[in-house]
């Protein structure tokens, strides 16, 4: 059952891998670096907190955030370590079948980080600011789905890294959407 699911997700990841095409590597690549494309979504936020809850509260939130991502990413080492399961770049059989433009390949892939941490923002950013902009969360997820996709894009993840990633992604975001609140009610608001 697990070998017939994992041989799926090889094929799946294989052809959405190979839709990809010289030209658009550039922006896929940008897409993918978490320095350039993070760091432009997490201004985005921070200014739509600071307009809508002002200085003290961004502070506290991004106290908030600054351990949701650390949450986040550790939670992913642990499953990376935990499972070691190779990254597609990494197979020796996968090489010669995809496209693998990424700067580099990483050892374990499961479960996907750029996906967990996406999502828990997506999903944290916008529940914190849904009362102001309704539709906002939905801009945010479809962001976190095409960073999701992008790994499948570079070649370093299976689409069941993403999946599992996104899930845990907007667990933790819920998680700490909900903190953040309290804080917010308890020190802020009050």
């Amino acid at each position: 059952m697990i070998d017939q699911l994992l041989e799926y997700d090889t094929e799946l990841f294989l052809f959405l891998n190979n839709l990809g095409s010289p030209t658009w590597d550039t922006l896929w690549l940008m897409i993918t670096n978490k320095w350039i494309f993070g760091s432009l979504l997490g201004v985005f936020l921070l200014f739509m907190f600071y307009k809508k809850f002002g200085l003290k509260a961004v502070l506290l939130l991004m106290l908030v955030a600054a351990l949701m991502i650390t949450f986040t990413d550790q939670i992913t080492n642990v499953f990376k370590r935990g499972f070691e399961r190779p990254r597609p770049c990494g197979e020796d059989d996968l090489i010669n079948q995809m496209r693998f433009i990424a700067v580099r390949c990483g050892k374990y892939g499961f479960f996907s980080g750029h996906s967990s941490n996406s999502m828990a923002v997506a999903i944290f950013g916008g529940l914190l600011l849904k009362s102001y902009y309704r539709r906002l969360i939905y801009v945010l997820i479809l962001i976190s789905l095409i960073v999701a996709y992008s790994r499948i894009y570079v070649g370093v993840h299976y689409p069941l890294d993403l999946v599992c990633g996104l899930t845990f992604g907007a667990f933790s975001g819920f998680i700490f959407y909900k903190l953040a609140n309290y804080l917010l009610n308890r020190y802020i608001k009050s």
